[in-house]
């Protein structure tokens, strides 16, 4: 079998979203925010509370995520509710985390 006979080249959108993703993963507070809702659901001020952040840092970086379509949301009355979005991302994450942990 040729080494390379699985290789495939990667098309310009897929290397963007790609360098995109790791992007997202490469700032401390977008890992806390995804860490945070790998597990359940929170609106914004939750999530501002719990991480200790401001609720203008929490929505810049819920907008960058969503983008991404990392985390989607849901509107109840007047409170967007925020949960994961793509499982593929969040087990790299945990794959990370576990990593990190194991050093």
């Amino acid at each position: 079998m040729e080494e390379n006979e699985h290789y495939k080249d990667l098309d310009e959108e897929t290397l963007f979203l790609v360098s995109q993703t790791f992007k997202a993963l490469s700032d401390p507070t977008r890992i806390r925010i995804l860490n945070l809702l790998c597990t359940e659901e929170h609106s914004v001020n939750e999530i501002a509370e719990i991480l200790n952040l401001s609720q203008s840092t929490v929505s810049h970086q819920l907008r960058f995520l969503k983008q991404l379509r990392l985390v989607k949301f849901r509107r109840e009355g007047t409170t967007l509710y925020y949960s994961k979005d793509d499982d593929h991302i969040m087990h790299l994450l945990m794959q990370a985390i576990e990593h990190a942990a194991h050093h």
